[in-house]
C-alpha cells in the first residue's frame, strides 16, 4: 500500500515512489469513460506552466516548507546564496550573490521542492491530475454549459493560485476538449473562460504524451506507433536476410 506524504497531495503522481505518467493518464481516461456510462459529457483543460523551476519563489517555498512561518511569496527575504565564478580563468572567485527565485538545475532534489512549492493547489470541483509541472482538469455533467461554468470557475482559481506564487501560465498552449459519445456534437466546441478570454478548443489534445479524442478510441495514438513499428521491423527484416545470407555464404 503507497504511503501518503502530507507535503504531497494524492492527485500529484510525478517524481513519486511506485507513481508514473500512466497512472494519471489511466485515472483521467477512466473517468472519462465513467462518464462515458453515466451518460454525462466530459471536458477538460489541458494546463501548460513554462520556466517553472525558473520562477519558484525561495521564500514561498520555505512557507510551503515551513508552515508556521508567517509571510507569503512577495516577502522576497534574503534568498538563496549562490557563488559565481568568473569567466577570466584567473582562478579568482566572485562575490557571493543572492538568487530569490529558482530552484538548483541538475540536483536530484529539485523535482521534490517543486511538488512540495504546488502542494496546495487549490480546491477545485474539477478532479485534477498532475504530473510534476503538467496539470489538467477534467468536470463531468450532463449538461454543457454546467461543465464550461465548472471548469472556468476553476481556471479562475487555479490561475489566481499561480499568479499569487509567482508561477507563469503558457496562455498559448493551453487548451480545452469535450469528451463524450454523441457524434452529432461532434464539431461542438467547448467555450471555457479564463481571464476574460475563451481557451483555444483542440479535438485531439495532448496529456503526458498522449494523445486523446473524443470518445477515447486512441486511434490518433496509435496510428502513429504503428507506422513506427512497421517501418522498424522491415528494417529489421531486411537486416535479417542479409545476416542470414552472409551466414550462408560462408558455409563450406
Amino acid at each position: 500500500m503507497l504511503q501518503h506524504n502530507p507535503l504531497l497531495p494524492l492527485e500529484q503522481a510525478g517524481f513519486r515512489h511506485r507513481r508514473s505518467v500512466l497512472d494519471q493518464v489511466i485515472l483521467l481516461t477512466q473517468d472519462i469513460e465513467n462518464s462515458f456510462s453515466a451518460k454525462k459529457k466530459a471536458g477538460a483543460v489541458i494546463v501548460d506552466l513554462t520556466e517553472v523551476y525558473n520562477t519558484v519563489s525561495h521564500h514561498g517555498l520555505t512557507c510551503k516548507l515551513l508552515p508556521d512561518k508567517t509571510h507569503g511569496p512577495h516577502d522576497h527575504g534574503d534568498g538563496w546564496q549562490l557563488q559565481l565564478y568568473p569567466t577570466t580563468g584567473n582562478g579568482q572567485r566572485s562575490r557571493l550573490r543572492r538568487r530569490k527565485n529558482g530552484v538548483p538545475q541538475g540536483s536530484i532534489l529539485v523535482p521534490l521542492l517543486f511538488n512540495i512549492y504546488i502542494s496546495d493547489l487549490p480546491t477545485t470541483i474539477s478532479r485534477k491530475y498532475a504530473y510534476a509541472d503538467n496539470l489538467a482538469i477534467m468536470h463531468a455533467d450532463g449538461d454543457w454549459q454546467a461543465v464550461e461554468g465548472t471548469l472556468s470557475k476553476d481556471m479562475a482559481n487555479v490561475g489566481e493560485y499561480l499568479q499569487t506564487w509567482k508561477l507563469k501560465l503558457s496562455i498559448t498552449k493551453m487548451v480545452s476538449a469535450g469528451f463524450h459519445l454523441n457524434n452529432k456534437e461532434a464539431m461542438r466546441e467547448l467555450k471555457v473562460n479564463f481571464n476574460n478570454e475563451t481557451l483555444p478548443y483542440c479535438f485531439e489534445p495532448k496529456y503526458l504524451g498522449f494523445t486523446l479524442d473524443r470518445s477515447l478510441t486512441y486511434h490518433r495514438h496509435l496510428d502513429p506507433l504503428r507506422q513506427k513499428l512497421t517501418s522498424r521491423v522491415t528494417l529489421l527484416r531486411w537486416l535479417a536476410g542479409v545476416l542470414e545470407q552472409q551466414h550462408c555464404e560462408q558455409l563450406p
